[in-house]
């Protein structure tokens, strides 16, 4: 059954994407206990295992039902386009207590017998606890699970926004939204998302908050339900070479199809880096760095972003999946 939002003239006007590191992490937390979701991180789930055996993660789970609600406020819309999960989690902190209690009983009524539970029971019983200790929860399982791999991901992610950026601009909005997941539709200013329960909302003029996420795969999620931001998070580009890591093989191959400066460029920027300091990692005249991702972007292999007064290069999920023999 679809999920129907409905655009008015402004809401047009006010759509943008943004990627949310808090969002990540209770995905990850998420995807630690859906097998569906572990098809592409088999190689993270390795490599965190131990990690996540020394977290309590009983009430973040309790509150994630395999279908229905889950709290707005543990995984709200991000506060801005670059917003650190410091900054993130300060605003779960925050979350109003009387409001809390509603969203977790909410969320405990979409499991049967949840809500009857001692963990439940004591989740309603005393909100302002919960808050505290749900945030504390999710900043434990950001820097033990997500925060050592972050730039990566966020690299990934990234790459996702630019490139659809760039395809707002050629093809529109709504033949873009159709294009972020074969699950959305648009027609006549209204975007349908299949999903199997029946829901309709007006954006109101808030505009449309789009969020590319690496651990929600193979789902999207449409939330969150007033007053907060309408926001859809669908799977982000480029997912199957994420975890994967360059062979001596992989290297040899990138050395004959780019040869061995683009490839040797390439292959370094595991994160976005400066022209400068790649130059003085790899021990090359920053002409010749420069020349080299100046043609690796214009293969679609790197973007480009300028923050302040650097500018820095990252692998486009092609990129990643070349660098890593993901293709």
């Amino acid at each position: 059954m679809p999920y129907h939002l409905h655009f008015g003239q402004d809401d047009l006007l006010r759509c943008r994407f943004a990627i949310s590191p808090l969002w990540e992490t209770q995905e990850a937390v998420r995807t630690l206990k859906r097998p569906d979701r572990h098809g592409y991180h088999p190689r993270w789930l390795r490599r965190i295992r131990e990690a996540s055996q020394g977290l309590d993660l009983r009430a973040l789970w309790l509150l994630m039902p395999e279908r229905g609600h889950s709290p707005d406020f543990i995984g709200p819309p991000p506060i801005g386009p670059a917003a650190t999960f410091e900054e993130e989690i300060a605003a779960v902190r925050a979350a109003d207590p009387e409001a809390a209690r509603d969203d977790l009983a909410r969320a405990l009524d979409c499991t049967p017998g949840a809500a009857r539970s001692p963990l439940g029971r004591a989740l309603v019983a005393d909100p302002a606890r919960s808050v505290r200790e749900l945030a504390d929860a999710m900043e434990a399982v950001w820097h033990a699970l997500v925060e050592p791999d972050w730039p990566r991901l966020r690299a990934l992610l990234e790459a996702d926004v630019t490139f659809h950026s760039r395809r707002l601009a050629e093809v529109g909005l709504g033949a873009l939204l159709a294009e972020l997941d074969p699950r959305f539709t648009w027609d006549a200013g209204i975007l349908t998302v299949a999903r199997r329960t029946n829901h309709v909302r007006h954006l109101d003029g808030q505009g449309l908050m789009l969020m590319p996420s690496v651990f929600a795969w193979p789902d999207v999620v449409s939330g969150h339900d007033p007053p907060w931001q309408p926001t859809l998070v669908y799977p982000a580009r480029g997912i199957g070479g994420l975890w994967s890591e360059p062979t001596e093989q992989t290297s040899q191959a990138l050395v004959r199809l780019l040869g061995r400066g683009r490839a040797t460029v390439l292959a370094a920027l595991a994160e976005p880096t400066t022209t400068s300091a790649l130059a003085h990692r790899l021990g090359l005249a920053p002409s010749s760095v420069s020349a080299h991702l100046g043609t690796l972007r214009d293969a679609g292999l790197l973007v480009s972003r300028r923050y302040g007064h650097q500018v820095l290069y990252e692998r486009t999920p092609l990129g990643i999946a070349l660098a890593s023999g993901g293709i």
